[in-house]
């Protein structure tokens, strides 16, 4: 009997522990198809930024070699991913196709389709939970309706049934051939100039520095987690965000981790509720595809955001904005594409509230210079710290970055890390006066309040 080669179509998820479409489609007993499609084409699919892609290209390299030590193939493919993956049906005869959900509405449209010409053409198609610890339709209010608060969100998740254990990774896999690209063929990593050498310095992508940076974290971080996430001067944070964004990680694995390991005290159930905001971000998005673009409460288009002013938002981008915490989170995020969570609340505030630069700029700073922007948390943060999101800060909430360093980096030692020239001679005034942009953000805001 001729063979039907199962096809794993793997996306966010690049990793062979703990996933269930890999997992399914052993369990076919068929040889494996597994592919990765590089897709910038689709409708409404955006196109990867440069230190996403740069990541990309590493956990790609990981995923391939733990995939060739298990006896398979890690098959590269660019274009729309329909047609990619029914080219490739057509190409080995597959009988299956197996993927893990994805969330976001271009993508589910696109899958949604290709699931039912698969499916009428007479192949097994199937996809599964992977991503997300409660998928968005599982968790309503009493009403029915989607949370817009994260704290009724987040019982209501404890509330439900426990998480399902991880799967554990396969022993062996039995591959089919197919043809695929070179991975260097796709220039994913910059090259002139090659500005990545800080990312390099900063991350190994791939699920075995994903492991190891969670077993790390659970023994030397997690007892100060609840008191010191805070301090921008000691490294108490997961560092786990990269990992879960490209799926090298499950939050499956995370939450089970942590809980065998502490499962009483404060700090993990911090830990996990930071966990949590990841899903209610993802939920936020399955109600409101266009989160990126528009303003999730409506009530915020009468925001009048002045005329940009370019020299403005250069300088914010680059950190010379004489504001030291404001530039020290800025150089980090360019130098190891990343910023530490409580100073990115406090850039994202700079530019909103001081500088009355629409959030939308910000965000797609963001997309271009995080390792690990996604489709959800990037534009669902932004909006918080604008005020114009769910369970947003307050709009008389404007973070004061001057006390905010004194709080939490009380001996400056993030600000110097990163501002070597901060407190000489050369280090420049601040562009804009704090109390006074204060003022006129809160004078904005008078225009939302009235348009409710």
């Amino acid at each position: 009997m001729t063979a039907t080669p199962s096809i794993v179509w793997f996306r966010d998820d690049l990793r062979v522990a703990d996933h269930p479409a890999l997992h399914a489609a052993l369990e076919r007993g068929e040889p494996l198809v597994c592919v990765y499609v590089l897709d910038e084409e689709s409708p409404g699919i955006r196109p990867l930024g440069g230190a996403a892609k740069w990541w990309l290209h590493g956990s790609l390299e990981a995923l391939a070699a733990d995939l060739d030590r298990l006896g398979g193939r890690l098959v590269l493919r660019r274009g729309p991913a329909d047609r990619v993956i029914r080219s490739l049906v057509d190409e080995t005869g597959a009988g299956a196709v197996f993927w893990n959900r994805r969330y976001g509405g271009p993508e589910r449209e696109l899958d949604t389709r290709l699931k039912a010409e698969l499916t009428d053409a007479g192949l097994e198609v199937r996809s599964f939970q992977a991503s997300l610890l409660f998928e968005p339709w599982t968790i309503r209010t009493g009403q029915g309706t989607p949370f817009s608060v994260f704290t009724p969100f987040w019982r209501a998740c404890l509330a439900a049934p426990e998480p399902r254990h991880p799967l554990p990774a396969p022993d062996r896999i039995e591959r089919a051939d197919a043809a695929g690209d070179r991975l260097d063929d796709w220039r994913l990593l910059p090259t002139d100039p090659d500005w990545a050498a800080g990312l390099r310095d900063a991350w190994t992508p791939g699920s075995a520095s994903a492991r190891r940076r969670l077993r790390e974290f659970l023994d030397d971080d997690l007892p100060t987690y609840a008191t010191d996430r805070d301090r921008t001067d000691r490294q108490v944070t997961s560092r786990l965000s990269p990992h879960l964004r490209w799926g090298e990680l499950s939050p499956f694995e995370v939450w089970h981790a942590v809980r065998e390991h502490d499962r009483r005290s404060t700090a993990a159930a911090k830990f996990l509720s930071e966990v949590g905001w990841r899903e209610f971000a993802w939920h936020v998005l399955f109600h409101a595809p266009d989160l990126a673009t528009r303003n999730w409460r409506s009530e915020f288009d009468a925001f009048p955001w002045p005329r940009l002013h370019p020299a403005a938002l250069r300088a914010w981008q680059r950190g010379r904005t004489g504001v030291p915490l404001v530039d020290a989170g800025m150089r980090e995020l360019w130098a190891t594409g990343t910023m530490h969570n409580r100073v990115r609340m406090v850039v994202a505030s700079f530019l909103t509230k001081n500088l009355l630069i629409d959030w939308r700029r910000g965000e797609e700073w963001f997309w271009d210079t995080l390792v690990d922007a996604d489709s959800a948390s990037n534009p669902f943060s932004w909006q918080w710290v604008a005020g114009s999101g769910a369970d947003a800060a307050p709009y008389f909430r404007v973070f004061n970055p001057e006390l905010q360093r004194a709080k939490f980096d009380p001996d400056d030692a993030y600000v110097r890390r990163w501002v070597p020239e901060f407190g000489t001679d050369v280090y420049p005034a601040p562009i804009v006066d704090l109390k006074a942009t204060r003022d006129a953000a809160l004078a904005a805001y008078e225009r939302v309040k009235a348009a409710r």
